[in-house]
């Protein structure tokens, strides 16, 4: 790629495989079929609160409700990802018998602190009226996600992991289940000694908890027509956890560098014991130099006067990456429900960036589908009429109340940190009544990218700071074995330049230039959807690939 060269990512990117992921119930190829009342994709806080409430309620009233939930990584947790700081709120409506302190938290939040970073300076500025998180809890969402499933486990719900769903199973109009993926197929697709064929699970109706960019929700609202008033933006989040000696007892922020001004992102630092840290870095993927490579900010970063007292003398002891979808109330789908399905969580875009939450908007969203869908069993009417119930709940709830307060404040820094951030504090004083508009975003893959030499140079990794991709990968956790199909569709005609550009972009090191061709490493993969966002598509693949989590 030469220098001032342009690209828009959008023009290489493939359609989305409608004919891969939405396939009509009986099609030839599945091994066994399972009969469920209901299916839930995701064991993640969605899916579980889900599950969880679905089963409370069916036992209240004595009625046999099988539940199922799917979930692609090998054990619950191994893919959840989260800052986190949480709002307990969700988790005291779900267990109202419960205390706080009975919940999978680490840490309550006592002190906090934003500071807007310099390359060598951080002043500290006011926490932001939204990101206040005093009654909140530091935590790791995979220890989140392992606690909550015991609990849906002991309820009856039938919880089974590596089973990744690979497509819908559609009867007209209808979703009836899903088809799995299949294991044990070589690198070209032939089965294997330990091949195993697909399974169909169906179901009276199907809830989508697939997390961030999820690729059944996305082929089921494309297939139904179904928009937003925005198109749904992403960031890339990449995070470590550090073994420290320096004990930190402040939840930090930051602003500013290194993300570049005409870029959104900033970064945290949380303790979650008195010597064990979250770091992370977070970056807007409508950034405009195709040079920008958030892992790489990142391992710089933690050279600044800020975070390297905390950091030296540690140890990086875990590693991983994912997407955070950051479009707000403008980018939810128009309906999140349809005949025998619901959508819920990241996949439908609850998430709050002024506040930095979307782990309690999650659980409250299968909360409410499990009210509709009970209600739905009750009736035996799971049509898109009966399930219409779960929007309802959901747009009278305080999910959408709370989006629709900051409902421009992420918008605004599509024209840079600094015009952003003033934007940003007028839709503060006014409640959000300021600009009085929608601010109209396009979708990050459409967002013109130019090189900038030296805006993100590359950075020699010294093995105690900072750090490779790969190393990052073994942090992470990641066996996946290296002859495993890849998963990642290219378009054709791929130019140098937008092989440069996935190279930087992928924080996993899936992508690689080698003498001016694009090598995918599929195995490096930990499932962040970046790709999938800006490139190659990302589709389900074997189960109990990608990263194993366990404090992230």
């Amino acid at each position: 790629m030469v220098s001032g060269e342009r690209l828009v990512p959008a023009r290489f990117q493939p359609p989305l495989p409608l004919d891969r992921l939405l396939i009509p119930v009986g099609t030839a190829g599945a091994g066994d079929q399972i009969a469920l009342d209901v299916l839930i994709v995701g064991a993640g806080p969605a899916g579980l609160a889900c599950a969880i409430e679905l089963a409370r309620l069916a036992q209240g009233e004595g009625r046999d409700v099988n539940i199922g939930v799917l979930e692609k990584a090998e054990a619950l947790g191994e893919h959840s990802l989260s800052g986190a700081v949480v709002n307990p709120r969700a988790f005291r409506e779900l267990f109202p018998e419960l205390k706080d302190q009975d919940f999978p938290f680490r840490v309550p939040v006592t002190r906090e602190a934003v500071h807007l970073l310099t390359t060598h300076h951080a002043p500290r500025i006011p926490v932001p009226p939204t990101m206040h998180n005093r009654g909140n809890y530091v935590a790791s969402l995979s220890e989140m996600v392992r606690w909550l499933g015991e609990r849906a486990a002991a309820l009856g719900v039938n919880v089974f992991t590596g089973f990744p769903a690979a497509c819908l199973l559609v009867e007209g109009g209808r979703v009836a289940g899903v088809r799995t993926a299949a294991t044990g197929l070589d690198r070209e697709g032939r089965p294997l000694s330990s091949y195993m064929a697909p399974n169909d699970l169906i179901a009276h109706v199907t809830a989508l908890a697939e997390g961030t960019r999820g690729e059944l929700s996305q082929a089921w609202l494309a297939s139904q027509g179904v928009t937003s008033e925005n198109p749904q933006i992403f960031a890339l989040g990449v995070k470590e956890i550090w073994e420290t000696r320096l004990p930190l007892d402040t939840i930090v922020h930051t602003l500013g560098w290194p993300v570049p001004t005409d870029a959104f992102g900033g970064s945290f630092m949380y303790p979650l014991e008195p010597n064990l840290i979250a770091l992370g870095l977070v970056v807007g993927l409508d950034y405009r130099d195709a040079a920008l490579d958030v892992h790489e900010l990142l391992q710089r970063m933690k050279l600044h006067p800020l975070f390297r007292p905390y950091l030296e003398g540690g140890e990086m002891v875990e590693w991983g990456a994912k997407t955070i979808p950051e479009g707000g109330y403008y980018a939810v789908p128009a309906r999140r429900s349809g005949d025998g399905l619901v959508i819920l969580g990241d996949s439908a875009g609850f998430v709050d960036v002024p506040s930095l939450k979307g782990i309690h908007y999650a659980m409250q969203s299968g909360i409410h589908a499990a009210r509709a869908i009970f209600a739905g069993l009750k009736a035996s009417d799971l049509s898109a009429g009966r399930l219409a119930e779960y929007d309802r709940l959901v747009n009278a709830s305080f999910i959408m109340k709370d989006l629709y307060r900051t409902r421009n404040m992420r918008l605004a820094f599509k024209d840079g940190f600094y015009v952003g951030g003033m934007k940003a504090a007028l839709m503060t004083l006014t409640g959000g009544r300021f600009p009085g508009r929608k601010i109209a975003m396009r979708r990050d893959a459409e967002t013109e990218r130019t090189l900038t030499p030296g805006a993100s140079p590359g950075i020699t990794p010294d093995g105690r700071l900072t750090f490779s991709k790969v190393d990052g990968v073994f942090k992470s956790g990641n066996t996946t074995r290296d002859t495993i199909p890849i998963h990642l569709i290219l378009g054709k005609d791929l130019p140098a330049a937008a092989a440069e550009f996935y190279a930087h972009m992928c924080p996993a090191g899936v992508y690689e230039v080698v003498q001016g061709t694009l090598r995918v490493n599929a195995p490096n993969c930990v499932d962040c959807k970046a790709t999938d966002v800006l490139g190659p598509r990302w589709t389900p693949r074997e189960g109990g690939s990608g990263p194993k989590y366990k404090r992230m």
